[in-house]
């Protein structure tokens, strides 16, 4: 089958102006490190991104959303794993539709408790620590770098959670890209002389869809319609039609779903 080209990178996640330049999600500098900009801004009091995680107050974890960046190399620690402007952006988006989000509280109001989530994961993860395990720790520094914030700990701490739980999952991703980037031209969908860039947001597409839907329990063909509607959306004026890069993306799902039944 004749399956090829595909859309440059999505935007807001590849732009050079964000995702190169690494920008810090309060100031907009670039240059800041996942790691540094994030512990360091917080030490400071600013509000900052979050490597969110999806889990709710109990910590069930949904997996890594659309949007989210994996990249990275195999055997990077927890703390290279984060970017912390995407997840900014992604937790400002879906936030109302956690379970614990009150419709009276902005994102603001969470926003200190889920950079205290991806922060913390960076902190504490290498260590093989849980999030049981080190929830006095993610306390303490909550109510340090944020006192005034309008979230005591009891609440706080579900969009910490969901925080550490969605960097957790990330970072079962790390080395994605640097995998299909090697390997995208033995695929038998390739199409002669089409750049990586032109499969890359249908790879991300799936591995990322596969954290997002495999607690449901649904197969790749049963969500087909919805990624779909997603990537069009995201990528339909450019690249890669849907006919064709559905296939990398489902490759991409595949082989997330390989990965996550190894480490099990």
């Amino acid at each position: 089958m004749d399956r090829k080209n595909h859309d440059p990178m999505d935007k807001r996640n590849h732009d050079p102006a964000n995702a190169d330049a690494n920008r810090d999600p309060i100031t907009g500098e670039p240059g800041a490190h996942p790691v540094g900009t994030g512990i360091g801004a917080a030490s400071a009091g600013a509000v900052g991104a979050a490597v969110g995680a999806v889990g709710g107050p109990v910590g069930s974890v949904i997996g890594a959303a659309i949007g989210s960046v994996v990249g990275g190399l195999v055997g990077k620690s927890a703390a290279e794993a984060v970017n912390p402007t995407v997840e900014d952006d992604y937790w400002r988006e879906n936030y109302t539709s956690r379970p614990y989000a009150k419709s009276d509280h902005t994102y603001n109001d969470y926003h200190p408790a889920y950079r205290t989530g991806y922060e913390g994961y960076t902190r504490y993860r290498d260590r093989n620590t849980t999030f049981d395990q080190v929830e006095p720790d993610l306390r303490r520094d909550y109510e340090t770098n944020y006192s005034n914030s309008r979230l005591r700990w009891d609440d706080a701490r579900h969009a910490t959670r969901d925080a550490w739980d969605r960097a957790d999952r990330n970072t079962r991703y790390v080395g994605e890209d640097d995998y299909w980037r090697s390997n995208y031209t033995s695929r038998p969908y390739y199409s002669q002389g089409t750049t990586y860039e032109t499969y890359q947001p249908a790879y991300q597409m799936g591995y990322d869809s596969y954290g997002r839907y495999s607690t449901s329990g649904r197969t790749f063909d049963q969500v087909e319609p919805e990624l779909r509607r997603d990537y069009e959306q995201r990528h339909g004026g450019a690249g890669l039609a849907w006919d064709k890069a559905k296939y990398a993306v489902q490759d991409a799902w595949n082989r997330a779903s390989n990965t996550v039944r190894r480490d099990r």
